[in-house]
């Protein structure tokens, strides 16, 4: 039996299709080796593998069945493919259902059984509630302990909000706050009042991670169901990979805040709800920010002193969360995500199911079933995107132009497919594109060119509408198509597949730096999809435009021609002008003459200074190597002095004047113990922090990783929270101000050092 739940104009109703079988392929010459068991059977199909052979159909009568099966045929040496479908997305995948669907029914019932469905495109109003808990702290022998649960809903345009917290029920307080000395009793209303408020969507920040994780124990201690589903059906929480942690929730579904916007390729220095609310909307949580590193304490005392003020707070982190919805768009983005993949709301990642999904379906029409990972030709290793030799310099008036979706339009023109692969290796090469490595596409028989041309076409309509979120959705699908074909972890991965794009961009990109140094420029570096052209001598701005256009237009006729002439194939490359930098600079490697790669700066035509891989944009230096970096290169580039403004730098610095500058964040990605030979001072500091924890009762921080804001003192890295000894000055101007420093000085033959301590330089003569 399967079971969906969906929401309509009329509200949500729940599908169910009774007898519905798992299905599986085996090949055919060994389905006489399959068990005998009474909830299998197996029948002849019309389909083959990619190796060509014929295949029958195993069915099951459940999922579970089948995976005992798949168990089964490993033990036996038994091939299986496409065991690992769930039945759930394969019943929707082959009726080709995107996120919607039309069904034929004019009842009213909640319940509907075994009805007809079919492709639709319908975009749904969803009841969002925001959830946000507050606890005690966790100490290393007790875990948090619940204060309150807050709800903030969003429907209609109008807005209903709740809070639930211990506290004695006799003492005044608002409408929206209701207090209950006993645990059990608040655990109830909340969800009774969950149930009556019938949300579709919750959302939170780190909600699965913790607020679940938390409400999921106290529950449980507590002897209350967690029934937050529909129909009070119980909460599941399931363990994954890589700390992920996922949900199965009856008739709604959870969406983490910080996993949707790291979907939608939203970046930020941290995705702390702080972080991301003052970055996304100038304002972050109720408390005072000097307050926000001892939140827990503050906290604690507003429990104890102003349940009121602890429970608007409370209020204003669910309000926040749904702010950041609504600024973001982000559940429109996950909506046409669902429209374009048939993932769900709250899928995190995916892109190989995203494909397998958009995939398989046109697959089996064409008489092939899917292969298992592992299959595909892995006789060599597909190169990267081509990163060019960089020409270190400052330089003056340099053009970007970029190849638009290049490998997207690689796919396109070249007609990379994976099923194409196999039906180009048997056919006649009049019929077939030339890949590398013994590959051949056929010309007409593939799938994945024709869905990137639907996307393409989707995408630039959702551009003339102005409609963000689908235009994103489809540029991040199109985009991963490549990565998923080079990916082990996909079952279509083929090496040639994978060379097939990226050797192909080397040409491309090799041969149109040739072209344009042709015309007389100097392309002094390329990545990827982009070069970098020095004009030589001097340009106006409306001179360095036209020229930019000039080379996009010819280059792109370039190539209409010469895939024309020598693979008869019309062109979907398409190069464009992209950028004007009056100043730029394309750094050395550090302690080298050589170039460095994907690392540079500049001033764009409109006065934006723009850094790539450079300090001011990494988020493991300091605040203070981003402002000097930031400062000391816009006056360069502008040809002011620079040499008043280093040295009142170094000496506020040895002031203290810059202290709140001098912080390192950094990333630990292991456990703490695991760090033996090698102590890099993030984890000096985390195991100092660690014995300060331990001395206070209170649980690790940084055991099982996470990230550490740290300073360096002049006994070493100390973590922020428990600073013991003096700043170390010296440090922070000899790594963090010398070397963003030098970066650009090194052009102008001047050293950071002799600029600040001018007599250092008569010793080293």
């Amino acid at each position: 039996m399967l079971e969906y739940w969906i929401s309509t104009d009329t509200g949500a109703r729940c599908l169910r299709f009774e007898q519905q079988e798992a299905v599986a392929f085996c090949p055919r010459e060994q389905a006489q080796y399959l068990p005998s068991w009474p909830e299998l059977r197996s029948a002849p199909v019309a389909l083959k593998h990619f190796n060509q052979t014929p295949a029958v159909a195993v069915y099951a009568r459940s999922y579970k069945a089948l995976r005992r099966l798949k168990d089964y045929c490993q033990s036996q040496d038994i091939t299986l493919w496409e065991a690992d479908i769930k039945p759930s997305e394969r019943f929707t995948m082959e009726r080709f259902i995107f996120g919607s669907l039309a069904l034929r029914d004019d009842s009213q019932q909640t319940l509907l059984l075994n009805p007809k469905i079919k492709p639709a495109h319908y975009q749904p109003n969803l009841k969002l509630l925001s959830v946000d808990i507050e606890t005690s702290m966790a100490t290393a022998s007790q875990p948090e302990q619940l204060y309150s649960i807050g709800f903030v809903g969003q429907f209609n345009g109008a807005s209903e909000k709740r809070v639930f917290m211990l506290g004695d029920a006799s003492l005044p307080r608002p409408v929206w706050l209701s207090l209950f000395p006993q645990l059990k009793d608040l655990l109830l209303a909340a969800n009774d009042w969950l149930q009556a408020y019938d949300p579709d969507v919750l959302i939170g920040w780190h909600v699965l991670g913790f607020d679940f994780r938390v409400l999921e124990r106290v529950y449980r201690e507590q002897g209350v169901p967690f029934a937050w589903g529909r129909g009070q059906q119980p909460v599941r929480l399931r363990d994954g990979q890589n700390n992920n942690f996922f949900c199965d929730i009856d008739g709604r579904v959870v969406v983490d805040g910080i996993d949707a916007l790291k979907a939608a390729s939203y970046q930020f220095e941290s995705f702390s709800l702080e972080f991301v609310g003052q970055a996304l909307l100038a304002r972050g949580k109720k408390i005072d920010a000097d307050k926000l590193a001892d939140r827990g304490q503050a906290i604690g005392e507003m429990f104890q002193e102003d349940k009121i003020a602890l429970a608007k707070y409370n209020l204003q982190d669910c309000q926040l969360v749904l702010d950041i919805f609504a600024h973001t768009h982000i559940l429109n983005y996950l909506i046409q995500r669902s429209r374009l993949t048939g993932h769900t709301l709250d899928r995190i990642g995916g892109s190989v199911a995203a494909f397998e999904y958009l995939y398989l379906p046109k697959l089996h029409r064409a008489g092939y079933i899917a292969p298992n990972m592992g299959e595909g030709l892995d006789d060599f290793k597909a190169p990267g995107g081509l990163v060019m030799d960089s020409q270190p310099g400052i330089y003056k008036d340099v053009l970007v132009l970029d190849f638009k979706s290049l490998y997207p339009s690689i796919i396109r023109t070249f007609k990379i497919d994976p099923m194409g692969l196999i039906e180009g290796l048997l056919s006649a090469p009049e019929d077939t594109i030339d890949g590398f490595h013994g590959a051949r596409f056929h010309r007409d028989k593939h799938f994945l060119p024709d869905m990137i041309t639907r996307l393409w076409a989707e995408r630039e309509t959702a551009k003339e509408n102005k409609d963000a979120a689908v235009s994103q959705a489809i540029k991040i699908i199109m985009n991963s198509f490549y990565g998923i074909l080079g990916s082990k972890g996909c079952r279509f991965f083929d090496a040639r597949l994978a060379s097939a794009i990226t050797e192909r961009g080397h040409q491309v990109i090799q041969d149109s730096a040739a072209w344009i140094e042709r015309q007389g420029y100097e392309v002094i570096y390329g990545d990827t999809d982009s070069v970098f052209v020095y004009l030589k001598k001097d340009h106006s701005l409306s001179q360095a435009q036209k020229v930019g256009r000039s080379l996009q237009d010819r280059l792109n006729h370039y190539w209409r021609d010469r895939l024309q002439q020598e693979f008869k194939l019309e062109c979907d490359l398409e190069i464009e002008y992209e950028r004007h930098y009056r100043h730029f600079l394309m750094p050395t490697i550090r302690g080298s003459e050589l170039g460095s790669k994907k690392r540079y700066a500049g001033i764009t035509s409109d006065e934006q200074l723009i850094f790539k891989g450079l300090e001011a944009v990494r988020s493991d230096w300091t605040a203070l190597a981003k402002e000097v970096q930031t400062n000391l290169y816009r006056l360069i580039f502008h040809g002011q002095a620079y040499e008043d403004y280093l040295l009142n730098i170094v000496q506020e610095v040895k002031a203290g004047k810059r202290d709140r500058q001098l912080v390192y964040k950094k990333r630990i990605r292991r456990q703490l113990d695991d760090y033996v030979k090698n102590v890099p001072p993030q984890i000096q500091a985390a195991r100092k922090a660690e014995v300060f924890y331990q001395e206070h009762n209170q649980s690790s921080q940084y055991r099982h990783g996470g990230w550490i804001e740290y300073v360096m003192t002049l006994a070493g890295p100390e973590p922020l929270t428990y600073i013991q000894h003096p700043l170390d000055y010296q440090h922070y101007i000899d790594k963090q101000i010398a070397p963003v420093a030098d970066g650009i000085l090194y052009f102008l033959q001047k050293r950071f050092h002799n600029l600040i301590d001018p007599q250092q330089d008569i010793f080293s003569r």
